[in-house]
Formats: C-alpha cells, sequence, structure tokens
C-alpha cells in the first residue's frame, strides 16, 4: 500500500470528510511521527507497533562489485517493532496457541 492508497481508504470511510482534508490529516500524522524520530523520541501506536531510532556504529564494510574493504560511517536508522495485536492478526495460529497455555 502506497500513500495516496491509504487516503482514499480513509476518505471512502469518512465520507463526511473532503479528500484534501483526509490527505492533510495523513500527511500530519507521518509528519509527526518523522519529527518525533528525528528528534530522538519513541512513537508507539498501541495494537500497531512502535517506531524507535537505533545507532548503527561505523564499520569496516566491503564493495560487493569490487570486494574491496570501504569504511561505512556512523549512522542512524528507523526502527519498527510491532505490537501484539497485529502479531496476533499476521499469525492467528499462534495467537490461538497462546490462549489455550
Amino acid at each position: 500500500m502506497i500513500k495516496s492508497e491509504l487516503v482514499q481508504i480513509v476518505a471512502a470511510r469518512n465520507p463526511h470528510l473532503y479528500h484534501r482534508d483526509v490527505e492533510n490529516i495523513v500527511n500530519a500524522v507521518l509528519d509527526e511521527i518523522t519529527d518525533a524520530l528525528a528528534a530522538g523520541n519513541r512513537v508507539e501506536l498501541r495494537g500497531f507497533g512502535a517506531f524507535s531510532v537505533k545507532n548503527r556504529p561505523s564499520r569496516s564494510g566491503r564493495n560487493p562489485r569490487t570486494g574491496e574493504s570501504v569504511f561505512v560511517e556512523e549512522k542512524w536508522v528507523p526502527f519498527f517493532k510491532t505490537g501484539k495485536e497485529l502479531r496476533e492478526r499476521l499469525n492467528p495460529d499462534l495467537a490461538d496457541e497462546e490462549e489455550e497455555d
């Protein structure tokens, strides 16, 4: 799914809202998540998951084309951990087994 498809789905479920307003809402939510991560904060959406930022330290890598060693600088990367409800929806068989225990 791409952002425009998400906007169409939300607009279809909320016919009382204008399409451009739904697009602004989706953009605002994504912008706030991005801004929070850029500030080093964690964003948790209960039942869906949590976004955070992890540090990847500098290291020695290898150019796959030439095989030569290259230096890879330290960087910060986004990380997503799924929430319990999302995991259960993706794996309904496992959720049934957990309830039996």
